[in-house]
């Protein structure tokens, strides 16, 4: 028997690492069910079965991971133990159980996007049994017990949602150490039962009641893909060369930033119609992002702008002039827009006291290049 329910959790896990590849991942509340059972089950050996009947109800709580493999919590209440002893409360005995269940439907069927009509379930686990008996009735005899159960559940799903199941099942609970024997499994401390359940299966995040397949790419595509991806991988080869370059750039640019940050900050004025602020913000080619090193210059202007309350100020952006004329202009645009909103929200500068203007392409502020791609700021204060 011990062989037994290792051979059912090795293939539980098993088939629950094959299955978890064809469905859609679910979510720690997903694929959760309820349900009520009532049986009857006799003593195995030593006694007239149908003398010796003893009814019982009890409910199922379970969650299943796999189409495959789940787990599965049980308890059952007996109105009568024959055969185990004859005792006077209400409620004879109890047993609560911890099952692993497993879906042989769908284990060898394979799962096809919702459940079969009819499945065979396999349940088996540990659980504990109590009696209830007073003590001159359980006299000599232990209250507890350490049960085994193992059985099989044939299942009926129902409704246009298969969110109901109806089951019929024949299960064997083991005493494992009843009245103090050693553990083991004993056909002399067994009950057969018959149980007769209903589960309602909760509703998933997948908007369905069970698994649902995922929707998995085909070969055709994944070749596609892959193609796109080696094209692009010979496209950055061909690359080295200009990366090398832009990244010679960048070394210097950081350079000269270094070197700015280090100098005081100063808010130099230049005596023109619209007089211009000394700090300028830099932008990478064809960007309107602004690199952090960058708000130091922004930062300077927004403390000219505190100090001088009723200072106004016009934010003009440019670009260099790769590229054509239509989109240098909008990214000069975008510049100078970037800069007054970072002003804005970034310094808490009110909107009304900038405006901002783009001028599109120009080499004429600086013979190179990238000193081109700037943001400048200039007083307007009448």
């Amino acid at each position: 028997m011990k062989k037994v329910f290792l051979m059912l959790a090795v293939a539980a896990f098993s088939a629950q690492a094959i299955s978890a590849q064809t469905v859609e991942e679910s979510e720690n509340q997903d694929n959760w069910y309820v349900g009520i059972k009532a049986g009857a089950s006799a003593k195995a050996t030593g006694v007239s079965v149908f003398n010796n009947i003893n009814p019982s109800a009890g409910i199922r709580v379970g969650r299943w991971f796999t189409p495959v493999f789940g787990l599965a919590v049980e308890s059952d209440a007996y109105a009568r133990t024959r055969g185990f002893g004859s005792y006077s409360t209400l409620v004879r005995a109890l047993n609560t159980s911890v099952l692993g269940t497993t879906n042989f439907s769908n284990w060898f069927g394979g799962y096809k996007g919702e459940p079969r009509n009819f499945e065979v379930i396999g349940v088996y686990g540990l659980g504990w049994g109590h009696a209830f008996g007073t003590s001159n009735e359980r006299e000599g005899q232990d209250n507890d017990v350490l049960t085994s159960k193992i059985g099989l559940d044939f299942a009926f799903n129902l409704g246009a949602n298969k969110a109901w199941q109806l089951y019929i099942e024949p299960n064997l609970v083991y005493g494992l150490n009843a009245d103090g024997q050693d553990i083991k499994y004993n056909f002399g401390t067994a009950a057969f039962g018959v149980n007769v359940g209903l589960n309602y299966k909760f509703g998933n995040t997948n908007g369905t009641h069970n698994f649902k397949i995922a929707q998995l790419r085909d070969q055709a595509e994944i070749d596609g893909l892959n193609a796109k991806i080696n094209e692009l991988r010979a496209e950055n080869a061909n690359k080295d060369n200009k990366i090398a370059a832009d990244g010679r750039t960048i070394a210097d640019l950081q350079a000269q930033l270094a070197a700015e940050k280090s100098k005081q900050p100063e808010v130099k004025v230049v005596k023109e119609n619209n007089t211009q602020l000394q700090p300028i913000v830099i932008f990478g080619q064809g960007k309107s992002t602004i690199d952090a090193a960058q708000y130091a210059s922004i930062e300077m202007v927004a403390k000219y702008m505190r100090n001088h309350k009723n200072s106004k100020i016009i934010v003009r952006g440019y670009a260099s002039p790769e590229g054509s004329a239509e989109i240098n202009e909008k990214i000069s645009i975008a510049r100078a827009n970037a800069v007054k909103n970072a002003l804005v929200k970034r310094y808490k500068i009110a909107a009304s006291r900038i405006t901002t203007e783009g001028l599109g392409a120009t080499d004429k502020l600086s013979e190179e290049v990238d000193f081109n791609r700037v943001a400048m700021f200039f007083d307007t204060t009448k």
